[in-house]
């Protein structure tokens, strides 16, 4: 269960030149690299839900990953995905204090755009 004090982030990473093994792997990558971080939590999404669209591997959806991180550090794993992944199309979905934002990106500009997007609506809830 997600606390007040904690943002859940879940990261879909879409790459059509990848089949779904290569994305897995680059997936799992991502979450081993995050896992890193200070984060409260950090796993692949496993298939209970399927979004329209989304494959699935070994009991995980392709390319989803979710992390749990308190806000202290929220900025900090912001900043790391914008390193990360500046240049492929995500999607990111922050969830604080009961409310949701869903955003897109597929380059550096719009990853930043929506990074500011995600910052400017937890700083507002």
């Amino acid at each position: 269960m997600i606390s007040e004090s904690n943002v859940k982030l879940t990261i879909a990473l879409s790459n059509p030149d990848l089949d779904a093994e290569e994305q897995e792997q680059e997936t799992r990558n991502l979450l081993r690299e995050i896992k890193e971080l200070d984060v409260e939590s950090a796993e692949l999404v496993a298939v209970t839900e399927i979004p329209q669209g989304a494959k699935s591997v070994g009991g995980f959806l392709v390319g989803v990953l979710q992390a749990e991180v308190s806000l202290a550090n929220f900025k900090k794993l912001l900043g790391f995905l914008g390193d990360r992944l500046g240049n492929k199309t995500i999607e990111l979905e922050v969830e604080a204090n009961g409310k949701k934002l869903k955003v897109k990106a597929s380059s550096q500009q719009e990853l930043t755009a929506a990074i500011e997007q995600a910052q400017k609506f937890l700083e507002s809830n």
